[in-house]
């Protein structure tokens, strides 16, 4: 079920299917030039599918990503970045695509490929902020449980090219395809929205620093700029009614990784419940939570039966250890599903092959998880209270390895009840 929803949001045949619209190769075939520019963790398989469709030359061609694709389009040009902190190699790589996006004139085209990631890949620091900044910034709202929207509302009021202001430097038309790893698919939250107006405001970032631990535990550069936005001093990113220009859409959405892992399921004979409410919250809190409300849904469930649900969760770092969000919800499951007696096998996993700084893309747990692991003297609660689910789930031998998948539509759950 797991490798169909990764199967079906492919990010490079998401693009291949998408020359199938009109509104996209009428405005490659009519352009005086076009020019590309991929950024996030897929960029590699986007940009190549998307030279590979075409029919027209393409002039320039940019790729930003965690690495350097094995094969590229001919004449591309690759900046190698950093996730989920950015790099020297994120900054070089928004400057190359603000100054690619700055040259470019009104008759001709830039097509933008976006995918999950995209904030920390491409990052480029606003007058009077140094890379560290961002990264201390980041790290900090990070730590302290913010969520992607969170997380991207301060993003973009740090930033030379996020919240619409790559759009907004290009004379060109612009046409944004992305492939979402967010609830909602909000495209202006999709790598920060480099190319779509911003709702967002100096005010609301400052809310979230104010939220997640306070003011004070900031770099003071970054509060010092926020502020004076507030007051008023410094720009806005671009707002609603601007950038008639550009278009977005995205033809990756979330529910994708979810629609083809209930295919999966019921092809296996499965009953499928899927769960409409996006995960989200605390990892350890929304994992415990997701098996009570299981509990509950399968007293009228036919059997065997499916759940299947996506999101993203947050984890607030306490310990010392090594893990990641999907890590630690699954971990969470275990408890109740032997508290509960539930003959079932649960799963969570990050749609890109990794979840957090690990080589995992999650794990897997059943009611036996908890009695191997006190068989084999292993700690559970050690290990989830000092974040450390990695060592927890490598040591059982249940960890789910998938290696980079080149997409991101966020996180999937699946569960299976006997």
């Amino acid at each position: 079920m797991l490798r169909a929803a990764l199967t079906a949001v492919d990010a490079g045949k998401l693009v291949q299917r998408a020359f199938s619209d009109p509104d996209i190769v009428s405005p490659l075939q009519s352009a005086a030039a076009v020019d590309v520019i991929a950024a996030g963790k897929a960029s590699g398989a986007m940009l190549n599918a998307f030279a590979a469709s075409s029919s027209v030359p393409l002039r320039r061609l940019l790729g930003i990503g965690p690495g350097v694709p094995q094969v590229s389009p001919e004449g591309a040009t690759w900046q190698e970045a950093g996730h989920p902190m950015p790099t020297a190699g994120s900054v070089e790589g928004a400057r190359q695509a603000l100054t690619l996006a700055s040259s470019t004139g009104k008759r001709e085209l830039l097509v933008v490929l976006l995918s999950g990631g995209g904030s920390a890949l491409m990052a480029l620091p606003a007058a009077g902020l140094s890379l560290e900044d961002k990264q201390r910034t980041a790290k900090r709202l990070m730590e302290q449980g913010a969520d992607i929207y969170e997380l991207n509302t301060v993003r973009k009021h740090l930033s030379a090219i996020k919240g619409g202001q790559l759009a907004a430097a290009s004379h060109a038309t612009v046409i944004t395809l992305a492939v979402s790893d967010v609830v909602g698919d909000d495209l202006s939250v999709i790598a920060s929205g480099p190319t779509v107006p911003d709702a967002t405001t100096y005010a609301d970032a400052l809310a979230v620093l104010d939220r997640r631990g306070g003011r004070v535990h900031y770099p003071v550069a970054v509060v010092e700029r926020l502020e004076r936005g507030q007051r008023g001093l410094i720009a806005e990113t671009p707002k609603s009614g601007s950038l008639h220009h550009s278009h977005a859409r995205v033809i990756g959405p979330q529910r994708g990784a979810i629609d083809a892992a209930r295919s999966a399921a019921e092809a296996l004979g499965y009953h499928v419940y899927v769960i409409a409410e996006p995960t989200t919250g605390e990892a350890r809190v929304a994992g415990a939570a997701h098996v009570e409300r299981l509990a509950r849904l399968t007293e009228t469930m036919g059997r065997p039966a499916c759940f299947v649900s996506a999101g993203e969760t947050t984890v607030t770092v306490t310990g010392r250890g090594r893990g990641g969000r999907n890590q630690e919800f699954t971990l969470a499951m275990a408890e109740p599903l032997t508290r509960y007696g539930m003959n079932a096998a649960a799963s969570s996993i990050g749609t890109d092959g990794i979840d957090g700084p690990t080589d995992a893309a999650g794990a897997i747990v059943d009611r036996t998880t908890l009695d191997r692991a006190a068989a084999a003297g292993i700690d559970a609660q050690r290990h989830f209270d000092d974040n450390n689910t990695y060592a927890f789930f490598d040591a059982l031998g249940d960890l789910v390895r998938t290696g980079p998948t080149d997409t991101n539509v966020g996180d999937l759950q699946v569960v299976l009840i006997a």
